[in-house]
């Protein structure tokens, strides 16, 4: 499967995911977890978003520009997502601070993702 299509049906997927586990902080977590761990939650749904996008993003700027490379960005971003965003899903709910300690990992990931993207843009299109 081809980069731009792996990108497209990451980032489609990973917004499906994000839609049901926003409904689900929004609707069924909201009585159940408070203050700073709800925030954290809504930290990750907000960076899943993003990075959700950002795959599409990747796939749409593939199609149009064939030489431009995506695959460091697109596994940063899908490893970003499940490192930081479900991190803080899972120490929202459990509240153990061992999730918390990961989060960072996945939001390095997420600068690495874009950094390259840039990189690759401005080595491909001078």
């Amino acid at each position: 499967m081809s980069s731009a299509k792996k990108s497209l049906l990451f980032g489609a997927l990973f917004m499906a995911f994000a839609v049901c586990i926003g409904a689900f902080g929004a609707h069924g977590l909201k009585e159940i977890v408070t203050g700073k761990y709800l925030e954290t939650f809504k930290t990750g749904v907000t960076y899943h978003y993003y990075h959700a996008f950002g795959l599409l993003f990747l796939g749409l700027i593939k199609t149009q520009f064939t030489e431009i490379k995506i695959e460091r960005s697109l596994w940063s971003f899908l490893i970003g997502i499940l490192l930081f965003s479900f991190n803080c899903y899972f120490y929202a709910i459990t509240q153990i601070k061992t999730f918390a300690m990961v989060v960072p990992l996945g939001g390095v990931l997420f600068i690495i993702g874009w950094i390259s993207l840039s990189y690759e843009i401005f080595r491909k299109l001078k």
